[in-house]
């Protein structure tokens, strides 16, 4: 099953790809490989913000870093044209907005981790860090950051 697949069977659709909050670019492709800039916890109502372990919960968390994995797999597809041309999701750094001594920022980092494992499979697996933080731009709740090998 292709990416397009798994996003159709999950009954998901991608996002609009979010717009550079600075002087930077979303992605830049080195060699094989394709540097993803973070992008925040965000949907059509605007920042998904707040604090795990204050007014958030842990799986609110997770919820965002899955929507944070989706706006990637929206950047690529703008970055490459397609996401067929991925070949592997390489790593991904994860950043939980949580209030001081949580430790449960790997569980909410598997929002992004269970969402790509489910859109490509093996290829999805890949090595990661998840942190956390004592705040987030725009006081969002999660930031994820990836870099994916790319075909050719």
């Amino acid at each position: 099953m292709d990416s397009y697949a798994a996003l159709a069977q999950l009954g998901l659709n991608l996002p609009p790809p979010p717009k550079p909050g600075g002087n930077y670019c979303s992605a830049k492709t080195a060699g094989s490989f394709v540097f993803l800039a973070g992008v925040i916890s965000q949907n059509a109502d605007g920042v998904i913000s707040g604090t795990v372990g204050s007014d958030r919960t842990l799986e609110e968390a997770y919820a965002g870093a899955s929507i944070c994995a989706l706006l990637h797999l929206a950047v690529l597809e703008q970055h490459l044209g397609s996401l067929t041309k991925v070949k592997s999701i390489v790593s991904v750094n994860g950043y939980v907005n949580s209030v001081p001594g949580f430790a449960d920022s790997p569980k909410a980092i598997n929002g992004a981790s269970d969402l790509l494992m489910a859109v490509f499979g093996e290829a999805g697996r890949h090595v990661r860090a998840a942190i956390g933080v004592s705040g987030l731009p725009r006081n969002a709740l999660v930031e994820v950051q990836m870099v994916v090998e790319i075909e050719g």
